[in-house]
């Protein structure tokens, strides 16, 4: 259940527009490990921010995740270094969603939502 985690705004810049999202923060070693699983639905305009407490490199996966997600990796100064679609995995072994960069920063959010609100990789999130 995600509705006991602190939730916060956040604006994402992408040309001359910003778009608000709700995210819930995971930012103790218990929400990152446990992050969306067993979500049955995210509401539209929601995702989840996962803050790391130092640059990490590696990838996530989709393991007892119920919904389709899409994940934006960030660094320190908010730059969307990738964006990558994710499929549910209830196997035993799921593949790894791997950006390739180093980042502090992830965003889950509901498959296809960055680009319905053309978010693109180079686009900066305002965590303040």
């Amino acid at each position: 259940m995600i509705n006991r985690i602190r939730t916060k705004m956040i604006k994402i810049l992408s040309g001359n527009r910003e778009t608000i999202l709700t995210v819930h923060v995971a930012d103790t070693k218990r929400k990152i490990k446990k992050g969306l699983m067993f979500v049955e639905k995210l509401p539209e305009n929601e995702g989840m921010l996962f803050v790391f407490s130092e640059k990490r490199y590696g990838g996530f996966w989709m393991k007892n995740t119920l919904i389709p997600l899409s994940i934006a990796f960030i660094d320190s100064d908010g730059k969307i270094l990738k964006i990558l679609d994710m499929v549910p995995c209830e196997e035993d072994e799921c593949p790894s969603y791997n950006p390739g960069h180093f980042y502090l920063y992830a965003i889950e959010v509901n498959l296809g939502w960055f680009e319905k609100n053309q978010i693109k990789e180079g686009d900066f999130v305002k965590l303040d």
